[in-house]
């Protein structure tokens, strides 16, 4: 399976909340509000966006990442209000060995409501389902405990920490290592309320 096979026309997945779904210019101002937010950025490789033209341009090189079949984000909508408020997606994906990592990023006003999960298990699904992975593996700096709890949420089991393994605006950074397996991930979606038995 080739990175074209599935992320040249990436698919809509849907949620009880949220819409998973291809970015579009029109995003631009939602991303904006929430890649402006300091605390959004505090713990990612970007900086915080300063103007409305940073915004564009991410947009722009997602939908040229789209045009080139390459992995791309998938721009995460509330339903409720038809907001962007974030985004999912494999941020490396390795076919060969059935293995890739997944990231996200989600506006500050929605943190604590359980929407990285939400989005991250049907993205993970899709990755077992439709990518035939193994292993999805997830990685963020280890002072980042927001993220780790999510990703804790999601089952992923946490392997190590990589002493200083990145240099992030002006520090050396623990990162920790997260990572859950097909067989697991089927073992928990079948623990979960409303499971096929």
């Amino acid at each position: 399976m080739k990175h074209e096979d599935i992320f040249k026309d990436l698919p809509t997945l849907e949620t009880e909340r949220l819409i998973l779904r291809k970015m579009t210019p029109d995003d631009a101002e939602d991303v904006f509000a929430y890649a402006s937010e300091p605390d959004v950025a505090k713990f990612v490789p970007w900086e915080v966006h300063r103007s409305l033209e940073d915004s564009r341009r991410f947009v722009d090189y997602v939908l040229k990442l789209y045009e080139a079949g390459k992995p791309a984000p998938w721009a995460i909508e509330w339903k409720e209000n038809g907001k962007m408020i974030g985004t999912i997606d494999y941020v490396a994906w390795y076919p060969g060995h059935f293995r890739a990592e997944i990231g996200f990023i989600l506006s500050k006003a929605y943190w604590g409501k359980g929407i990285a999960p939400e989005a991250a298990r049907k993205v993970m699904e899709f990755g077992f389902e439709r990518m035939g992975l193994n292993r999805i593996e997830a990685e963020c700096m280890a002072e980042n405990v927001q993220s780790q709890r999510a990703l804790q949420k999601l089952g992923m089991r946490l392997e190590g920490i990589s002493r200083q393994k990145y240099f992030i605006k002006g520090k050396f950074r623990d990162m920790a290592l997260y990572s859950i397996l097909k067989q697991e991930f089927e073992r928990e979606a079948g623990k979960r309320p409303g499971a096929r038995p």
